[in-house]
Formats: structure tokens, C-alpha cells, sequence
């Protein structure tokens, strides 16, 4: 009989997420009566952070003994806990090339339970603004450019980590350009927003129950998000039923003080600037605040402290930071992040066997890359490089190192080159204004969006430098979105994406090079084949109007053919897929679909199932994402994979009304291993009322 594997096992993914077992009405009314025993000042010190600077890493907000009320000890972040040491995990762009939410809620859980042994209880996390161009500079913290997949991911990462503390998905909303973020407007139609730049973060709160939200510091259609009443309350507690509490994002994050407090901003973080006493009670003598304002924020901020026990504090043993199991975690998501892009004549994986010479080329093979040094920075307390993983791995090849700037003469006399090169914290990532000196021993970067995808210089140069010398060349690329290859491509035979592999990245980079691994990471982004190919992309740009088509939905509506299409992935074996079947269930569809592995390696492959609309009262885009499974096969295996569509996921949001209508039109469910490679599809009408499936032709 052939097993069954569920795409997207929601008991399994919500397993522990303590968020979803809190007894709302008996901590509402332990909320309020202790509210009933406060003053005013204890209530305003809820609502606000306590120091600028972190204490051991964390940032504090709240709290009275006297009352018996913890604080919050807030600390970022997104690949790992940004207090001391602690495991650097593959940034969350590697993550989401894995398209495994079973490995994410891992992922979730170890650095949930890392902050916790550190003495934290809200984790900073994760990072889920839409990839809307792979230029910004966060793109490597943030999961993908489409809404279904970010959702999926995320929400395994937030029930995973609210095993052990509170999550704080950011930024709410549409931060997605990183260089004039503290200023820039981004300009969305309802219809656009709901579809594309909320599902994820209402997937987040609805399904995993995410305990925190932080604020963004861009502007949503001229306002700024810190005091956006319709995205702070009508949209996140009126829509959404969100019960936590709202933070701002640091320093800038919030630029007023009625304003924001009555739109629905709980906590100014990481200190009072806009919250101080001065301004609270001006604001009060003058009549523009109301007291109640200030009790109902400090009743946001002192639920999930009651919800949560937080006065009853379980810390586990310092010892699970960086443990055997957290280090063999990251060693295991690295590997399997990795996506094999090109494999001419089967160059890969490489002989490790007496009497084979490769060399390893570019200073990037011996540096420590672990992505941007804003703040989600990490630091590991051992880092494995390119080059020390494959001195590692190999047993009986000869293994040479070449820096990039040594003599290449020599390199036609080895087997194979691989050329470790791309791109580091200097080139993306966090942009922080007070820090653009240079990085080096420090916590902070320059960071920054990429004017254009194309690799630096130095980089470029380098691949065709050694690919001209060398018998048969790989490349590794190391950064956190996409990159255009269109120059050098034809030049090398192999082509592996390692993004920023955290601190086993080395082991990981050299167990696919030589099988150990088999590679089996997808691109959560399309890489194009030059910087024209996606929208206009201005790092400058002020307002930037956001519409329904980016990514690979930009490339379909324009009818161009990406480099690597999303979702796209080698692999040292083959897979194919059976006969799908696709019937009713409930208020969707279940389908299912034997996948095989018709090669000669175990492996992994994802399958993808996107939607297409035929008919439509509205522009609809080509096709959509709207269900993917990971399955691990062994040689001659199939098993049979169970993904759900639920109408809701087909629904296009009807901005005149301000709901969501399910279309009385054909959709054509197509299934395959990437967006530009669909075999199989299906068509079900709806008529308004009842759903049939079409006939064949």
C-alpha cells in the first residue's frame, strides 16, 4: 500500500504553540481586575520600553513587583537569539528554500527555547514582509515573494517557537524597501494589500496565534503604520480578532503620541520618546488623549503576560545553547536549503577519490558568511567556512586553496574549481544610519538595498577570471536573494545557491558538492536574467506604488521567461508524478498526487500547485501559488502526497464592500516541481453556487 503524506499537517505544525491553549475568558477577567487595582502611572509604564540599550541582549518593557507583573524581555531574531552566542541557523531565505514547514517549526522551537534559556520571552520574529523585488536588503530575513508560501512558513516558525516564548512577526505592514524605510510610503489599493501583503500576517495571528505584532516605519498609503488605526485595529483586532499586544519597531518607530496610542500602538520600544510622562499628561490636561486610551493599550500589553504565566517563568538549562542537537539542526536545514541551479554533463556531485585535484577559489571560501549585522545578527560561537567544510569532508582527493587574488596559472592542471564568491553584510542588509562605518569586530552594518542584482565587481570578475583557466568550474554563491548570472553562466559547468548558511554552512555546502547530500532546495524567489526584467526597482524612491504583480507574476503578466524560475531546483535524482486526483471536501478540495523517484539516489522534491482563473469578473494574475509539499524519497519509492485548496485561498478581495468573494468562473488546479514546469491540471467550474469539474478538452 503506498503511503500518504499530508502536505501541511496542521496538528503536527501547532503541536505545543501555547498560545493556542490560553482560556481567554478567565484571563480577560484577571486582566481587568488587576487593571481595576492600578493607577495611572503603573498603567503608562506598561506601555512602554524601559532602557535604549539591551541588558545582556534583551530589552525590557513593563513590569511592577509591586503589582507582581513581569516585564517583557524582548531580543531579536530571525536566524537565532541576538544575545551572547547562540546557534546562527541559515537566514530565513535558506529556510524558505527547503519549502519544509515540519523543519521550520524546528527551527522555530530551537531558537524559541535558546531565548528562553537566555532569560528573553518575546523573540523578535520572524521576518515576513513580501519579497515585492529581491533587491531590498532584509530580502535574506524575510521567507519568499509569495503570500501562500511566506504564510506557511511563518506560521510554522511562530507555533514552533511558542513552545518556549511569545513571537513578534514583523513589520506590520509592507516594509519592503530598506534604504528610505523611515520615511518612503508605500501605496497599495485595498485589493492588493489584502491579497498580497496581509495574508500572511493574518495566517500568523488567526492560525498560530502569534502573540506580539511589530510595527513597521514606512508609511501605508501616506500614513505612517505606527499610528495606521486601520491596520492597528480595525484590520489586526477588528477583522483578525488579535488579542496580543502591538509594539514599535525601535527608536523611529513611533512618531507621535495621541495619534499613535488611539490607533492601537500598545508598547513604544525600546524606550519612552513619544510615551514619556511629559507628553502623556499634556496630551491629557489638553484633552486630545482620553484616559481610557491608555487603559485599553495597557490592557493589550498586560494580556499575554497573564495569558502567557509570564510571572511563573520556566528557564531551561543554559546548556541547550548551542547543543548537539540545535548545531546537527542548522547543519541539517543548510543542507537542505541548498539549490542546485546548474549541473552540466553531471559535473556534480564531485569524485572524492585518489589522484583527483581540486581547487577551492575566493576569499569567501575561508570567511565566516553569515548574512547582514543589523539586528537579526548572530553570533555563533564556532562558524564552519566553505573551505573547512570540504577540507573536512574530502578523505582522499588533494584539496588546494587559492585566495582571490592568487596566481590562477596553475588551475588548468586541476580537476575542478569551485569558486566560492557573492555577496556579504557589506552589499544587503539591514540599513542603519548611525553605524555606516565599516563592520569589522562590531555589531552593526552598512547593510542597504542592491540597486541592481548583478554581483559586485570583484566577484564577477573573479568567476570568469578562474573559469577561463580552469578544465571544469563550479560556483557556489553565497547572499540573500536572487542574482543575476546571465554574464558567466555559460562560462561554468555547476551552479549552487547557499544564500547565508549559518554557522554549519561550510558541512552543509561540501555534503552536496561531494553527494553526501543530495540537493533539494527550490528558489523561494525568480531569479531574473537581468535587472530589466523585474519593475522599475528605485532604492531612492519615496512613494513606491504597489500593485498585484511582482515577481513571478510580474514575469507571467509580461510574458518573460525568468533565469531560474520560483520554485525551480535540481537534483541528483529524478522524480515524476502520477495521475492527480482532485475531489470536493468540505468547503475545498483534496488533492492527492503519487510522486515517485525514478533515479538512482535517494532524494527530496516539492511539489507545487499553483491556481489559474478563467472568466473572471476581475484581472486576475496568470497563475498563483496555492499549495506545496516536501517529499523524501528513497530509490523506487512513491508515496502518495494529501494537499488541501480551500476556497477561501481562491477568493479575490472586493475592495468596495471590503470583503472577499469567491468568483463564479473556471479555476485550473496545475501541479508541478516549479512555476515555469506544470504537467498535470485539472479544471473545476463554479457557478455561483455549486462547484463541477470540467470536461476533459
Amino acid at each position: 500500500m503506498t503511503k500518504r503524506i499530508r502536505a501541511f499537517d496542521a496538528e503536527a505544525i501547532h503541536a505545543g504553540n501555547k498560545g493556542l491553549a490560553i482560556d481567554h475568558d478567565a484571563v480577560a477577567r484577571t486582566v481587568d481586575e488587576l487593571l481595576d487595582r492600578m493607577t495611572l502611572a503603573q498603567k503608562i509604564h506598561e506601555i512602554r520600553g524601559c532602557q535604549a540599550e539591551s541588558i545582556d541582549g534583551l530589552y525590557y518593557a513593563g513590569g511592577d513587583e509591586s503589582l507582581g507583573i513581569p516585564p517583557y524581555r524582548m531580543v531579536d531574531g530571525p536566524r537565532g537569539a541576538r544575545a551572547g552566542t547562540a546557534t546562527a541557523f541559515p537566514v530565513a531565505a535558506a529556510r524558505a528554500a527547503t519549502f519544509d514547514v515540519e523543519l521550520e517549526r524546528r527551527v522555530g522551537m530551537a531558537i524559541g527555547l535558546e531565548v528562553a534559556a537566555k532569560g528573553g520571552n518575546v523573540l523578535l520574529a520572524p521576518t515576513i514582509n513580501l519579497l515585492r523585488h529581491p533587491g531590498w536588503g532584509r530580502a535574506q530575513e524575510t521567507y519568499s515573494e509569495d503570500p501562500f508560501h511566506m504564510g506557511a512558513m511563518a506560521v510554522a516558525f511562530v507555533s514552533g517557537a511558542q513552545n518556549h516564548v511569545l513571537t513578534s512577526p514583523k513589520h506590520f505592514a509592507a516594509n519592503n524597501l530598506e534604504n528610505t524605510r523611515f520615511e518612503l510610503s508605500a501605496n497599495i489599493e485595498a485589493r492588493a494589500l489584502h491579497e498580497l501583503y496581509l495574508p500572511h500576517f493574518k495566517r500568523v495571528v488567526t492560525e498560530a496565534a502569534a502573540a506580539s505584532v511589530m510595527s513597521a516605519y514606512n508609511r501605508l498609503n501616506g500614513v505612517y503604520c505606527g499610528e495606521h488605526p486601520e491596520l492597528l485595529t480595525r484590520i489586526l483586532r477588528d477583522d483578525w480578532g488579535f488579542t496580543g499586544f502591538v509594539e514599535s519597531d525601535w527608536f523611529l518607530g513611533t512618531r507621535s503620541t495621541s495619534t499613535a496610542l488611539i490607533a492601537g500602538l500598545d508598547i513604544e520600544m525600546p524606550a519612552p520618546y513619544r510615551f514619556t510622562d511629559e507628553l502623556l499628561h499634556e496630551a491629557l490636561e489638553s484633552g486630545e488623549l482620553d484616559e481610557e486610551i491608555i487603559h485599553r493599550n495597557a490592557r493589550h500589553a498586560l494580556y499575554q503576560k497573564i495569558a502567557w504565566r509570564l510571572d511563573q517563568p520556566e528557564t531551561p538549562d543554559a546548556g541547550v545553547v548551542e547543543c548537539a542537537a540545535h548545531v546537527a539542526l542548522a547543519r541539517e536545514v543548510a543542507e537542505k536549503s541548498i539549490v542546485l541551479l546548474k549541473n552540466e554533463a553531471e559535473i556534480l556531485p564531485l569524485d572524492d577519490r585518489n589522484g583527483v585535484r581540486i581547487a577551492v577559489v575566493g576569499d569567501l571560501a575561508d570567511t565566516a558568511n553569515l548574512g547582514d549585522r543589523g539586528s537579526s545578527f548572530v553570533t555563533s560561537s564556532e562558524v564552519t567556512t566553505p573551505l573547512a567544510g570540504i577540507s573536512a569532508c574530502v578523505k582522499r582527493a588533494e584539496v588546494e586553496f587559492f585566495s582571490s587574488d592568487s596566481d590562477f596559472a596553475t588551475l588548468g592542471e586541476f580537476d575542478v574549481s569551485v569558486v566560492v564568491a557573492g555577496l556579504t553584510y557589506r552589499d544587503e542588509g539591514e540599513f542603519i544610519p548611525t553605524a555606516q562605518e565599516e563592520a569589522e569586530g562590531g555589531d552593526l552594518a552598512r547593510g542597504g538595498d542592491r540597486a541592481t542584482l548583478c554581483l559586485p565587481d570583484s566577484q564577477r570578475q573573479l568567476i570568469e577570471r578562474v573559469a577561463a583557466l580552469s578544465t571544469r568550474t563550479v560556483v557556489v554563491l553565497e547572499g540573500g536573494s536572487a542574482i543575476v548570472v546571465q554574464d558567466w553562466l555559460s562560462r561554468v559547468e555547476g551552479l549552487l545557491m547557499a544564500w547565508y548558511p549559518g554557522r554549519e554552512g561550510g558541512h552543509a555546502i561540501a555534503d552536496v558538492l561531494f553527494g553526501v547530500a543530495n540537493p533539494s532546495g527550490k528558489l523561494p524567489v525568480c531569479f531574473p536574467t537581468a535587472d530589466n526584467q523585474l519593475m522599475d526597482w528605485d532604492i531612492t524612491a519615496l512613494d513606491v506604488p504597489h500593485d498585484l504583480l511582482h515577481g513571478y507574476r510580474y514575469l507571467d503578466h509580461h510574458g518573460r521567461t525568468a533565469e531560474f524560475a520560483f520554485g525551480f531546483g535540481l537534483s541528483y535524482t529524478r522524480f515524476e508524478l502520477g495521475d492527480v486526483s482532485i475531489s470536493r471536501s468540505g468547503a475545498g478540495f483534496r488533492v492527492l498526487v503519487p510522486v515517485s523517484n525514478v533515479g538512482s539516489r535517494a532524494g527530496a522534491s516539492v511539489v507545487q500547485l499553483y491556481v489559474s482563473c478563467t472568466g473572471s469578473a476581475v484581472t486576475r494574475v496568470d497563475k498563483e501559488l496555492k499549495g506545496f509539499g516536501r517529499v523524501e524519497l528513497e530509490v523506487g519509492e512513491t508515496v502518495e502526497l494529501e494537499m488541501e485548496l480551500a476556497d477561501n485561498d481562491l477568493c479575490y478581495f472586493d475592495a468596495e464592500p471590503g470583503q472577499w468573494r469567491l468568483d463564479a468562473c473556471a479555476y485550473t488546479i496545475r501541479l508541478g516541481f516549479s512555476a515555469d514546469h506544470l504537467g498535470t491540471s485539472t479544471t473545476w467550474v463554479f457557478d455561483g453556487t455549486d462547484w463541477c469539474p470540467s470536461p476533459p478538452g
